[in-house]
Protein backbone atom coordinates (compact mmCIF):
# COMPACT_ATOMS: atom_id res chain seq x y z
CA UNK A 1 0.00 0.00 0.00
CA UNK A 2 2.96 2.21 1.38
CA UNK A 3 4.55 1.01 -2.32
CA UNK A 4 1.50 2.31 -4.39
CA UNK A 5 0.77 6.06 -2.43
CA UNK A 6 4.73 6.40 -3.04
CA UNK A 7 4.11 5.54 -7.20
CA UNK A 8 1.27 7.78 -7.48
CA UNK A 9 3.00 10.26 -5.33
CA UNK A 10 5.93 10.02 -7.41
CA UNK A 11 3.78 10.39 -10.90
CA UNK A 12 1.64 13.46 -9.35
CA UNK A 13 4.99 15.17 -8.98
CA UNK A 14 6.22 14.28 -12.54
CA UNK A 15 3.11 15.35 -13.98
CA UNK A 16 3.26 18.75 -11.55
CA UNK A 17 7.44 19.40 -12.77
CA UNK A 18 5.58 18.79 -16.53
CA UNK A 19 2.98 21.37 -16.05
CA UNK A 20 5.33 23.82 -14.62
CA UNK A 21 7.74 23.40 -16.55
CA UNK A 22 5.48 23.77 -20.14
CA UNK A 23 4.35 26.80 -18.06
CA UNK A 24 7.34 28.31 -17.56
CA UNK A 25 8.14 27.65 -21.35
CA UNK A 26 4.94 29.55 -22.29
CA UNK A 27 5.61 32.75 -19.88
CA UNK A 28 9.26 32.59 -21.05
CA UNK A 29 7.89 32.85 -24.70
CA UNK A 30 5.08 35.39 -23.58
CA UNK A 31 8.62 37.50 -22.11
CA UNK A 32 10.21 36.68 -25.12
CA UNK A 33 7.14 38.03 -27.33
CA UNK A 34 6.98 41.15 -25.20
CA UNK A 35 10.32 41.93 -25.09
CA UNK A 36 10.50 41.81 -29.03
CA UNK A 37 7.72 43.59 -29.75
CA UNK A 38 9.45 47.31 -30.29
CA UNK A 39 8.25 50.43 -32.66
CA UNK A 40 10.85 50.21 -35.79
CA UNK A 41 9.02 52.62 -37.92
CA UNK A 42 6.58 55.53 -36.71
CA UNK A 43 3.77 55.70 -35.65
CA UNK A 44 2.51 58.22 -38.50
CA UNK A 45 -0.40 59.64 -39.44
CA UNK A 46 -2.89 59.18 -42.59
CA UNK A 47 -5.87 59.89 -44.16
CA UNK A 48 -6.74 62.74 -41.93
CA UNK A 49 -10.82 64.15 -41.73
CA UNK A 50 -12.48 65.97 -39.62
CA UNK A 51 -13.68 62.52 -38.20
CA UNK A 52 -11.50 60.09 -38.78
CA UNK A 53 -7.80 59.35 -38.69
CA UNK A 54 -5.46 56.34 -40.03
CA UNK A 55 -2.77 55.45 -37.62
CA UNK A 56 0.14 53.33 -39.31
CA UNK A 57 3.65 51.73 -37.39
CA UNK A 58 6.19 48.82 -38.07
CA UNK A 59 7.20 46.51 -35.07
CA UNK A 60 10.04 43.90 -35.20
CA UNK A 61 8.06 41.25 -34.21
CA UNK A 62 4.20 40.48 -35.86
CA UNK A 63 1.84 41.54 -32.98
CA UNK A 64 -1.85 42.63 -32.82
CA UNK A 65 -2.72 46.27 -32.95
CA UNK A 66 -3.91 48.79 -30.74
CA UNK A 67 -4.46 52.50 -30.99
CA UNK A 68 -5.55 53.87 -27.12
CA UNK A 69 -6.57 57.55 -27.26
CA UNK A 70 -7.89 60.15 -25.25
CA UNK A 71 -8.16 64.15 -24.44
CA UNK A 72 -4.83 63.75 -22.38
CA UNK A 73 -1.39 61.78 -22.41
CA UNK A 74 -2.84 60.53 -18.83
CA UNK A 75 -6.23 60.03 -20.22
CA UNK A 76 -6.18 57.15 -23.17
CA UNK A 77 -9.37 55.64 -21.93
CA UNK A 78 -10.64 55.23 -25.92
CA UNK A 79 -9.25 52.46 -28.06
CA UNK A 80 -9.68 51.25 -31.66
CA UNK A 81 -7.87 48.32 -33.13
CA UNK A 82 -7.06 45.48 -35.57
CA UNK A 83 -6.95 41.53 -34.12
CA UNK A 84 -4.85 40.73 -37.25
CA UNK A 85 -1.10 39.71 -36.31
CA UNK A 86 1.32 41.79 -38.63
CA UNK A 87 4.41 43.90 -38.19
CA UNK A 88 2.66 46.50 -40.19
CA UNK A 89 0.01 48.09 -38.71
CA UNK A 90 -3.14 50.01 -39.95
CA UNK A 91 -5.80 51.14 -37.20
CA UNK A 92 -8.61 53.40 -38.51
CA UNK A 93 -9.91 55.61 -35.80
CA UNK A 94 -13.25 56.56 -36.19
CA UNK A 95 -16.11 58.28 -34.76
CA UNK A 96 -13.92 61.63 -33.38
CA UNK A 97 -15.03 65.05 -33.30
CA UNK A 98 -14.12 68.17 -35.47
CA UNK A 99 -11.16 70.13 -34.66
CA UNK A 100 -10.25 68.85 -31.69
CA UNK A 101 -6.70 67.20 -29.93
CA UNK A 102 -5.80 63.79 -29.13
CA UNK A 103 -3.37 62.45 -27.38
CA UNK A 104 -2.35 58.22 -28.26
CA UNK A 105 0.06 55.62 -28.05
CA UNK A 106 0.18 52.10 -30.39
CA UNK A 107 0.75 48.59 -28.87
CA UNK A 108 -0.95 45.40 -29.05
CA UNK A 109 -4.00 44.35 -27.31
CA UNK A 110 -2.27 44.00 -24.20
CA UNK A 111 0.82 46.53 -23.75
CA UNK A 112 1.61 50.58 -24.84
CA UNK A 113 4.84 50.42 -27.16
CA UNK A 114 4.98 53.88 -27.77
CA UNK A 115 3.36 57.03 -27.03
CA UNK A 116 1.06 57.82 -24.07
CA UNK A 117 3.33 61.68 -23.74
CA UNK A 118 2.30 65.06 -24.93
CA UNK A 119 4.52 64.38 -27.73
CA UNK A 120 1.77 61.42 -29.27
CA UNK A 121 -1.09 63.43 -30.59
CA UNK A 122 -3.05 64.29 -34.00
CA UNK A 123 -5.79 67.14 -34.16
CA UNK A 124 -8.87 66.69 -36.60
CA UNK A 125 -10.11 68.49 -39.57
CA UNK A 126 -11.95 71.39 -39.24
CA UNK A 127 -15.79 70.82 -40.01
CA UNK A 128 -16.43 70.02 -43.55
CA UNK A 129 -16.14 73.80 -45.50
CA UNK A 130 -15.33 75.61 -42.20
CA UNK A 131 -12.17 78.19 -42.81
CA UNK A 132 -9.73 77.79 -40.11
CA UNK A 133 -6.80 79.12 -40.02
CA UNK A 134 -3.99 76.39 -41.40
CA UNK A 135 -0.48 75.80 -41.58
CA UNK A 136 0.72 72.98 -44.46
CA UNK A 137 4.43 72.65 -44.81
CA UNK A 138 5.87 71.88 -48.21
CA UNK A 139 9.03 69.58 -48.66
CA UNK A 140 10.42 69.09 -52.00
CA UNK A 141 12.83 66.54 -53.12
CA UNK A 142 14.26 65.84 -49.52
CA UNK A 143 14.82 62.31 -49.80
CA UNK A 144 18.76 62.59 -49.07
CA UNK A 145 19.00 61.80 -45.74
CA UNK A 146 21.81 64.01 -44.86
CA UNK A 147 22.74 66.80 -43.40
CA UNK A 148 21.16 69.50 -46.15
CA UNK A 149 17.43 67.55 -45.28
CA UNK A 150 17.53 67.75 -41.52
CA UNK A 151 19.42 71.71 -41.77
CA UNK A 152 15.68 72.66 -43.83
CA UNK A 153 13.79 69.88 -41.42
CA UNK A 154 15.20 72.02 -37.85
CA UNK A 155 15.06 75.62 -39.94
CA UNK A 156 11.30 75.08 -40.39
CA UNK A 157 10.87 73.45 -36.57
CA UNK A 158 12.76 76.92 -34.94
CA UNK A 159 10.62 79.18 -37.35
CA UNK A 160 6.75 77.32 -36.40
CA UNK A 161 7.92 76.70 -32.81
CA UNK A 162 4.76 75.60 -30.73
CA UNK A 163 2.54 76.75 -33.49
CA UNK A 164 0.63 73.51 -35.29
CA UNK A 165 1.36 72.11 -38.20
CA UNK A 166 -2.07 70.89 -39.79
CA UNK A 167 -0.67 68.86 -42.50
CA UNK A 168 2.45 68.61 -44.62
CA UNK A 169 2.94 67.60 -48.02
CA UNK A 170 5.84 65.88 -50.07
CA UNK A 171 6.29 66.97 -53.48
CA UNK A 172 7.85 63.24 -54.66
CA UNK A 173 11.26 62.35 -54.58
CA UNK A 174 10.83 61.55 -51.22
CA UNK A 175 13.53 58.71 -50.87
CA UNK A 176 16.62 58.21 -52.77
CA UNK A 177 17.93 56.60 -54.96
CA UNK A 178 15.27 54.34 -55.54
CA UNK A 179 12.50 54.68 -53.40
CA UNK A 180 13.28 51.26 -51.63
CA UNK A 181 11.70 50.92 -48.05
CA UNK A 182 14.98 50.81 -46.29
CA UNK A 183 15.79 53.97 -48.15
CA UNK A 184 12.09 55.58 -47.20
CA UNK A 185 13.60 54.38 -42.94
CA UNK A 186 16.42 56.35 -43.67
CA UNK A 187 15.12 59.64 -45.73
CA UNK A 188 11.12 59.69 -44.23
CA UNK A 189 10.77 57.70 -40.85
CA UNK A 190 14.33 58.72 -39.07
CA UNK A 191 14.70 62.09 -40.02
CA UNK A 192 10.95 63.27 -39.22
CA UNK A 193 9.76 61.18 -36.55
CA UNK A 194 8.16 64.07 -34.24
CA UNK A 195 6.45 65.33 -37.10
CA UNK A 196 4.82 62.09 -38.66
CA UNK A 197 3.28 61.39 -35.42
CA UNK A 198 1.18 64.59 -34.77
CA UNK A 199 0.62 65.81 -38.57
CA UNK A 200 -1.19 64.00 -41.51
CA UNK A 201 1.32 63.63 -44.05
CA UNK A 202 0.04 63.67 -47.74
CA UNK A 203 3.15 62.67 -50.60
CA UNK A 204 2.95 62.59 -54.53
CA UNK A 205 5.11 60.16 -56.21
CA UNK A 206 8.57 61.53 -57.60
CA UNK A 207 10.68 59.52 -60.65
CA UNK A 208 13.21 58.31 -57.74
CA UNK A 209 10.07 57.00 -55.79
CA UNK A 210 9.64 54.73 -58.69
CA UNK A 211 13.27 53.90 -59.52
CA UNK A 212 12.57 55.53 -62.84
CA UNK A 213 9.84 53.46 -63.84
CA UNK A 214 7.20 54.83 -65.40
CA UNK A 215 5.22 51.51 -65.34
CA UNK A 216 1.56 52.57 -63.82
CA UNK A 217 1.50 49.80 -60.85
CA UNK A 218 0.96 49.69 -57.22
CA UNK A 219 4.26 47.57 -56.79
CA UNK A 220 6.50 50.37 -55.68
CA UNK A 221 7.26 50.56 -51.94
CA UNK A 222 6.02 53.65 -51.54
CA UNK A 223 1.88 52.00 -51.60
CA UNK A 224 2.62 49.57 -49.26
CA UNK A 225 4.01 52.64 -46.99
CA UNK A 226 1.01 55.10 -47.07
CA UNK A 227 -2.50 54.97 -46.88
CA UNK A 228 -4.41 57.32 -49.46
CA UNK A 229 -8.15 58.79 -50.26
CA UNK A 230 -8.58 57.05 -52.92
CA UNK A 231 -12.39 56.69 -52.35
CA UNK A 232 -13.25 60.06 -51.46
CA UNK A 233 -12.97 59.37 -47.97
CA UNK A 234 -11.12 62.58 -47.13
CA UNK A 235 -13.32 65.14 -49.17
CA UNK A 236 -13.26 65.44 -53.08
CA UNK A 237 -14.01 62.88 -55.86
CA UNK A 238 -13.03 59.16 -55.30
CA UNK A 239 -10.20 58.77 -58.19
CA UNK A 240 -10.27 54.67 -57.38
CA UNK A 241 -6.27 54.82 -56.88
CA UNK A 242 -3.63 56.15 -54.99
CA UNK A 243 -1.87 57.75 -57.81
CA UNK A 244 -3.50 60.45 -58.04
CA UNK A 245 -6.77 61.80 -54.76
CA UNK A 246 -8.16 64.98 -53.59
CA UNK A 247 -8.87 65.70 -50.10
CA UNK A 248 -10.30 68.39 -48.25
CA UNK A 249 -8.87 70.89 -45.13
CA UNK A 250 -11.61 73.32 -44.24
CA UNK A 251 -12.44 75.38 -46.90
CA UNK A 252 -9.16 73.88 -49.12
CA UNK A 253 -9.59 71.78 -51.57
CA UNK A 254 -6.26 69.69 -52.29
CA UNK A 255 -5.48 67.63 -55.57
CA UNK A 256 -2.48 65.25 -56.00
CA UNK A 257 -1.47 64.01 -59.75
CA UNK A 258 0.90 61.51 -60.66
CA UNK A 259 3.16 63.29 -63.39
CA UNK A 260 5.32 60.30 -63.47
CA UNK A 261 3.19 56.85 -64.02
CA UNK A 262 -0.23 57.71 -64.78
CA UNK A 263 -1.58 58.74 -68.35
CA UNK A 264 -0.87 62.24 -68.83
CA UNK A 265 -2.94 62.78 -71.85
CA UNK A 266 -5.99 64.94 -72.42
CA UNK A 267 -8.46 62.52 -72.61
CA UNK A 268 -6.74 59.91 -70.07
CA UNK A 269 -8.11 59.05 -66.79
CA UNK A 270 -6.20 61.42 -64.79
CA UNK A 271 -7.44 64.43 -66.82
CA UNK A 272 -10.92 62.94 -67.13
CA UNK A 273 -10.99 62.65 -62.99
CA UNK A 274 -9.49 66.15 -62.60
CA UNK A 275 -11.90 68.30 -64.30
CA UNK A 276 -14.72 65.77 -62.81
CA UNK A 277 -13.43 66.60 -59.13
CA UNK A 278 -12.46 70.15 -59.41
CA UNK A 279 -16.60 70.40 -61.21
CA UNK A 280 -18.05 69.20 -58.31
CA UNK A 281 -15.49 70.70 -55.53
CA UNK A 282 -17.59 73.63 -53.18
CA UNK A 283 -14.13 74.86 -51.45
CA UNK A 284 -12.91 78.57 -51.08
CA UNK A 285 -9.19 77.27 -52.65
CA UNK A 286 -7.89 74.91 -54.76
CA UNK A 287 -4.28 74.07 -54.20
CA UNK A 288 -2.88 71.07 -57.00
CA UNK A 289 0.57 69.20 -56.04
CA UNK A 290 2.74 67.02 -58.21
CA UNK A 291 6.68 66.20 -58.96
CA UNK A 292 7.35 67.72 -62.64
CA UNK A 293 6.92 71.18 -62.69
CA UNK A 294 5.26 73.01 -65.83
CA UNK A 295 7.41 75.69 -65.69
CA UNK A 296 11.09 75.37 -64.84
CA UNK A 297 14.15 76.53 -65.66
CA UNK A 298 16.36 75.05 -62.85
CA UNK A 299 17.98 71.55 -62.55
CA UNK A 300 15.19 70.41 -65.41
CA UNK A 301 13.74 72.59 -67.85
CA UNK A 302 10.00 72.27 -68.94
CA UNK A 303 11.08 73.48 -72.57
CA UNK A 304 12.20 69.68 -72.91
CA UNK A 305 11.36 67.16 -70.87
CA UNK A 306 8.39 65.20 -71.47
CA UNK A 307 6.70 65.16 -68.14
CA UNK A 308 6.76 68.90 -67.77
CA UNK A 309 5.56 69.65 -70.98
CA UNK A 310 2.84 67.22 -70.78
CA UNK A 311 1.65 68.64 -67.66
CA UNK A 312 1.68 72.03 -68.59
CA UNK A 313 0.04 71.39 -71.80
CA UNK A 314 -2.80 68.87 -70.63
CA UNK A 315 -3.36 69.79 -66.58
CA UNK A 316 -3.09 73.50 -66.21
CA UNK A 317 -6.13 74.17 -68.94
CA UNK A 318 -8.35 72.23 -67.24
CA UNK A 319 -7.09 73.51 -63.24
CA UNK A 320 -7.25 76.81 -64.64
CA UNK A 321 -10.48 76.47 -65.45
CA UNK A 322 -11.38 75.12 -62.15
CA UNK A 323 -9.91 78.07 -61.07
CA UNK A 324 -6.74 76.25 -59.20
CA UNK A 325 -5.29 79.01 -56.89
CA UNK A 326 -1.83 77.76 -55.77
CA UNK A 327 0.26 74.53 -57.88
CA UNK A 328 3.40 73.07 -55.68
CA UNK A 329 5.93 70.77 -57.64
CA UNK A 330 9.60 69.53 -57.08
CA UNK A 331 11.79 67.80 -59.29
CA UNK A 332 13.92 70.91 -60.20
CA UNK A 333 16.53 71.30 -57.35
CA UNK A 334 16.25 75.10 -56.68
CA UNK A 335 13.02 77.50 -55.48
CA UNK A 336 11.26 79.09 -58.42
CA UNK A 337 7.92 81.03 -58.47
CA UNK A 338 5.89 82.77 -60.74
CA UNK A 339 4.08 85.96 -60.93
CA UNK A 340 -0.11 85.49 -60.58
CA UNK A 341 -0.93 84.24 -64.39
CA UNK A 342 -2.70 82.20 -66.91
CA UNK A 343 -3.15 80.59 -70.22
CA UNK A 344 0.46 79.78 -70.66
CA UNK A 345 0.69 76.13 -72.24
CA UNK A 346 3.81 76.84 -74.41
CA UNK A 347 7.24 76.92 -74.40
CA UNK A 348 8.76 79.39 -72.30
CA UNK A 349 9.58 81.57 -75.80
CA UNK A 350 5.58 82.36 -75.96
CA UNK A 351 5.59 83.70 -72.46
CA UNK A 352 4.15 87.27 -72.72
CA UNK A 353 2.69 89.78 -70.08
CA UNK A 354 -0.53 89.64 -71.58
CA UNK A 355 -0.55 86.07 -69.51
CA UNK A 356 0.24 88.25 -66.13
CA UNK A 357 -3.09 88.43 -64.47
CA UNK A 358 -0.87 90.67 -62.06
CA UNK A 359 2.39 91.04 -62.35
CA UNK A 360 3.94 92.50 -59.13
CA UNK A 361 5.39 90.98 -56.98
CA UNK A 362 2.57 89.88 -54.45
CA UNK A 363 3.74 90.84 -51.23
CA UNK A 364 2.14 93.54 -48.73
CA UNK A 365 1.01 96.07 -49.34
CA UNK A 366 -0.21 94.77 -52.84
CA UNK A 367 -1.01 91.31 -52.29
CA UNK A 368 -2.38 89.74 -55.50
CA UNK A 369 -6.47 89.68 -55.71
CA UNK A 370 -8.72 87.33 -56.75
CA UNK A 371 -12.54 87.02 -56.18
CA UNK A 372 -14.62 85.06 -54.02
CA UNK A 373 -14.51 81.17 -54.54
CA UNK A 374 -13.49 79.98 -57.13
CA UNK A 375 -13.24 81.53 -60.70
CA UNK A 376 -12.12 80.42 -63.86
CA UNK A 377 -8.96 81.97 -64.98
CA UNK A 378 -8.41 84.39 -63.08
CA UNK A 379 -4.76 83.52 -61.96
CA UNK A 380 -2.64 81.46 -60.08
CA UNK A 381 0.79 80.88 -58.61
CA UNK A 382 3.28 78.36 -59.99
CA UNK A 383 5.70 77.43 -57.33
CA UNK A 384 8.54 74.90 -57.87
CA UNK A 385 9.94 73.66 -54.01
CA UNK A 386 12.46 71.06 -55.62
CA UNK A 387 15.11 71.89 -52.66
CA UNK A 388 14.84 70.62 -49.30
CA UNK A 389 17.59 67.92 -49.77
CA UNK A 390 19.70 69.53 -52.26
CA UNK A 391 20.33 72.16 -55.16
CA UNK A 392 21.87 71.80 -58.52
CA UNK A 393 21.43 74.89 -60.25
CA UNK A 394 20.41 75.56 -63.77
CA UNK A 395 19.93 79.15 -65.46
CA UNK A 396 16.71 79.97 -63.53
CA UNK A 397 15.71 82.75 -65.94
CA UNK A 398 12.23 81.43 -66.59
CA UNK A 399 9.92 84.25 -67.73
CA UNK A 400 7.00 83.09 -65.65
CA UNK A 401 8.93 83.33 -62.80
CA UNK A 402 8.72 86.51 -60.08
CA UNK A 403 12.14 85.09 -58.56
CA UNK A 404 14.46 82.06 -58.78
CA UNK A 405 16.69 81.38 -55.81
CA UNK A 406 19.60 78.28 -55.67
CA UNK A 407 18.74 77.73 -52.35
CA UNK A 408 17.75 74.89 -49.77
CA UNK A 409 14.78 74.71 -48.06
CA UNK A 410 11.09 74.78 -47.67
CA UNK A 411 7.75 76.06 -48.54
CA UNK A 412 5.25 77.23 -45.46
CA UNK A 413 1.65 77.95 -46.28
CA UNK A 414 -0.92 79.64 -43.90
CA UNK A 415 -4.77 79.81 -44.94
CA UNK A 416 -6.86 82.96 -42.42
CA UNK A 417 -10.08 82.55 -44.03
CA UNK A 418 -9.64 84.71 -47.75
CA UNK A 419 -5.87 85.37 -47.58
CA UNK A 420 -3.03 82.62 -48.39
CA UNK A 421 0.40 83.68 -47.42
CA UNK A 422 3.64 81.35 -48.89
CA UNK A 423 6.66 81.91 -47.23
CA UNK A 424 9.89 79.85 -48.64
CA UNK A 425 12.01 79.42 -45.44
CA UNK A 426 15.70 78.47 -46.30
CA UNK A 427 18.48 76.34 -44.38
CA UNK A 428 18.68 78.33 -41.77
CA UNK A 429 15.27 80.26 -41.14
CA UNK A 430 15.26 82.89 -43.10
CA UNK A 431 12.67 83.91 -45.04
CA UNK A 432 14.01 84.46 -48.75
CA UNK A 433 10.11 84.86 -50.81
CA UNK A 434 6.87 85.90 -49.69
CA UNK A 435 3.49 86.52 -51.52
CA UNK A 436 0.00 86.38 -50.51
CA UNK A 437 -3.62 86.02 -52.41
CA UNK A 438 -6.48 87.56 -51.19
CA UNK A 439 -9.71 86.52 -52.57
CA UNK A 440 -12.60 89.04 -52.59
CA UNK A 441 -10.07 91.63 -51.84
CA UNK A 442 -10.12 95.00 -54.03
CA UNK A 443 -6.82 95.55 -55.73
CA UNK A 444 -5.07 98.66 -55.88
CA UNK A 445 -5.34 101.07 -58.96
CA UNK A 446 -2.15 101.11 -60.68
CA UNK A 447 -0.09 104.50 -59.63
CA UNK A 448 -0.38 107.06 -62.14
CA UNK A 449 1.98 108.31 -64.93
CA UNK A 450 4.78 111.11 -64.04
CA UNK A 451 6.97 113.79 -65.65
CA UNK A 452 4.27 114.59 -68.58
CA UNK A 453 4.95 117.15 -70.90
CA UNK A 454 3.76 118.71 -73.79
CA UNK A 455 5.41 120.52 -77.00
CA UNK A 456 3.75 122.14 -80.06
CA UNK A 457 5.59 119.62 -83.09
CA UNK A 458 4.27 121.33 -86.60
CA UNK A 459 0.84 122.60 -87.30
CA UNK A 460 -2.42 122.11 -85.46
CA UNK A 461 0.00 119.43 -83.63
CA UNK A 462 1.41 118.66 -80.04
CA UNK A 463 3.81 115.83 -78.99
CA UNK A 464 3.23 114.43 -75.32
CA UNK A 465 5.54 112.53 -73.64
CA UNK A 466 5.59 110.95 -69.85
CA UNK A 467 6.90 108.36 -67.49
CA UNK A 468 5.26 105.03 -67.28
CA UNK A 469 3.18 104.64 -63.99
CA UNK A 470 5.58 101.99 -61.50
CA UNK A 471 2.77 99.98 -61.32
CA UNK A 472 2.93 96.25 -62.55
CA UNK A 473 1.01 94.96 -65.66
CA UNK A 474 -0.08 98.10 -67.12
CA UNK A 475 -1.65 97.44 -70.50
CA UNK A 476 -2.96 100.63 -71.50
CA UNK A 477 -2.75 104.64 -71.42
CA UNK A 478 -5.44 107.30 -71.68
CA UNK A 479 -4.94 110.44 -73.27
CA UNK A 480 -7.47 113.08 -71.81
CA UNK A 481 -7.06 117.00 -72.85
CA UNK A 482 -9.60 120.08 -71.94
CA UNK A 483 -9.12 123.43 -73.37
CA UNK A 484 -9.54 124.84 -69.57
CA UNK A 485 -6.60 124.70 -67.27
CA UNK A 486 -7.42 121.80 -64.53
CA UNK A 487 -10.23 120.52 -66.76
CA UNK A 488 -12.84 118.42 -66.84
CA UNK A 489 -10.87 116.63 -69.06
CA UNK A 490 -12.18 114.65 -72.30
CA UNK A 491 -10.18 111.17 -73.89
CA UNK A 492 -8.61 111.57 -76.64
CA UNK A 493 -7.40 108.40 -77.17
CA UNK A 494 -6.58 104.82 -75.75
CA UNK A 495 -3.52 103.44 -76.71
CA UNK A 496 -1.36 100.37 -76.42
CA UNK A 497 0.72 101.24 -73.21
CA UNK A 498 3.77 103.61 -74.19
CA UNK A 499 5.69 107.09 -73.05
CA UNK A 500 4.26 109.54 -75.46
CA UNK A 501 1.73 110.65 -77.95
CA UNK A 502 0.91 112.70 -81.07
CA UNK A 503 -2.17 114.56 -80.96
CA UNK A 504 -3.15 116.14 -84.57
CA UNK A 505 -6.00 118.16 -85.99
CA UNK A 506 -5.87 121.19 -83.76
CA UNK A 507 -7.09 124.33 -83.61
CA UNK A 508 -4.22 126.99 -84.40
CA UNK A 509 -3.58 129.45 -81.43
CA UNK A 510 -5.33 127.13 -79.08
CA UNK A 511 -4.36 126.16 -75.40
CA UNK A 512 -4.26 122.71 -74.79
CA UNK A 513 -4.04 121.14 -71.21
CA UNK A 514 -3.35 117.44 -71.01
CA UNK A 515 -3.41 114.50 -68.61
CA UNK A 516 -2.95 110.60 -69.10
CA UNK A 517 -3.88 107.69 -67.08
CA UNK A 518 -2.37 103.72 -66.51
CA UNK A 519 -4.97 100.94 -66.91
CA UNK A 520 -3.43 97.64 -65.89
CA UNK A 521 -4.65 94.01 -67.09
CA UNK A 522 -7.37 94.30 -64.57
CA UNK A 523 -9.31 97.20 -66.37
CA UNK A 524 -7.86 99.47 -63.60
CA UNK A 525 -7.10 103.15 -64.22
CA UNK A 526 -4.88 105.23 -62.16
CA UNK A 527 -5.55 108.54 -61.02
CA UNK A 528 -4.37 111.46 -63.81
CA UNK A 529 -0.87 112.45 -64.80
CA UNK A 530 0.36 115.89 -63.42
CA UNK A 531 -0.54 118.34 -66.32
CA UNK A 532 1.38 119.65 -69.40
CA UNK A 533 -0.12 122.10 -71.99
CA UNK A 534 0.89 123.56 -75.07
CA UNK A 535 -0.57 126.28 -77.85
CA UNK A 536 -0.69 124.56 -81.30
CA UNK A 537 0.49 126.26 -83.71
Amino acid sequence: MQSFMYRQTYIQSIRTLAALAVLGLLLSGWRQTARAATVTRGPYLQKGTHTNIVVRWRTDTATDSRVRYGDSPTSLNSFAGNATVTTDHEVNVTLLSPDTQYYYSVGTSTTPLAGGDSTYFWVTFPPEGTPAPTRVWVLGDSGTADSNATAVRDAYFSATGARQTDLWLMLGDNAYNSGTDSEYQSAVFNVYPTMLRKSVLFPTLGNHDTAQSTQFVDTYPYFSIFTLPKNGECGGLASGTEHYYSFDFGNIHFICLDSMTADRSPGGSMATWLQNDLATTRRDWVVAFWHHPPYSKGSHNSDTEIELIEMRENMLPILEAGGVDLVLSGHSHCYERSFLIDGHYGLSTTFNNSMKIDGGSGRDPNPYTKPAGLSSHRGAVYTVAGSSGQTSGGSLNHPAMFISLNVLGSVVLDFTTNRLDLQFLDSTAGVRDTFAIVKGGTPSPPAAPTGLSAKAAGKRKINLAWTQSVSPNITQNTISRSTVAGGPYSPVATVAATTSFNDTGLASHVTYYYVVTAVDSRSQESAYSNQASAAAR
